[in-house]
């Protein structure tokens, strides 16, 4: 597993009965969890006395609770800076599990030795874009939903990337890819981060057991000649990494690369073991490889 242990001002501090206690800077949420099916004795006294706690409703949804909790507040990962703030079904704009993985690519992009073309779908309120222009790389940002963009450009005004090379885009992401094979774009790093579900802003259905096999073929003819790395997020639950595995290999066998995809997770403070928090797949170019 690939643990995101990274973290200094966000901590999973327990979890029991299908829910998470977690530290968000200075603030305590509890938030329910589909992974957390043990029900194990809640000792710690942030249970009672949280700062927001989402209640999911039986008929699907739910609902925040707040108590002392502001609008919007910040925490940091190294020279990152997210905006929070809680919003509809449980979120708040960031995943920090997601910190193994941008940890793992920067450190590709910061040794490529070459300038690097990165192509962010489904890019969310902006983690991966922003690391990848952190560590350098010229990056694409797409998402179909205008608010996520314009979130993300605040965490890269909050990170001091807004002079960072990002181009933002509000799009559909199959159909974007569609049009930058008929243009003759390339890039030589592409993060997907798909929804199980969705919806792109002319109300195109997404839905991942459907759609992910063929956006990764299509992706592939806007690989570079000498890509570096390709990098799928799941948090579908019954698509096992393996599948991620199988769909790259096939995929992206041309380019004499290699595949490792693993589940993704956060370290419980409480007890030591390690929250599961969805799958990776991560490909990456092997030189030794004839």
């Amino acid at each position: 597993m690939w643990i995101a242990d990274g973290w200094k001002e966000y901590e999973v501090l327990d979890s029991s009965n299908g829910e998470k206690l977690e530290r968000w800077g200075d603030f305590l949420l509890i938030r329910p969890d589909p992974q957390v099916i043990w029900n194990t004795p809640k000792k710690l006294k942030g249970w009672k006395h949280p700062n927001g706690h989402y209640h999911r409703s039986k008929k699907g949804g739910g609902e925040w609770e707040f108590f002392d909790l502001p609008k919007q507040w910040q925490i940091h990962y190294k020279n990152l800076t997210f905006n929070l703030k809680p919003f509809n079904f449980k979120h708040t704009g960031l995943f920090p599990e997601q910190a193994t993985n941008w940890d793992w690519f920067s450190e590709k992009i910061k040794h490529a030795g070459r300038p690097v073309k990165v192509l962010n779908l489904f890019a969310y309120t902006g983690g991966a874009t922003l690391a990848a222009a952190a560590a350098g790389a010229h990056v694409t940002h797409v998402d179909a939903s205008k608010g996520m963009v314009g979130w993300a450009k605040e965490n890269a005004v909050s990170s001091g990337l807004e002079d960072a090379p990002i181009r933002w885009l509000v799009d559909d992401c199959v159909k974007f890819v569609e049009r930058e094979i008929r243009r003759g774009n390339h890039y030589d790093a592409i993060i997907m981060d798909p929804p199980s579900y969705g919806r792109g802003p002319k109300g195109e259905i997404w839905k991942i057991e459907d759609a992910i096999h063929p956006l990764i073929r299509l992706c592939t003819k806007i690989l570079s000649d000498d890509p570096l790395f390709f990098l799928i997020n799941s948090y579908t639950t019954g698509l096992a990494p393996a599948v991620l595995t199988y769909m790259l290999s096939t995929e992206l066998a041309p380019w004499k690369g290699k595949v490792e995809s693993q589940e993704i997770g956060l370290p419980v403070t409480s007890n030591g073991l390690v929250l599961p928090c969805g799958a990776s797949a991560r490909w990456e170019i092997c030189r030794d490889i004839i």
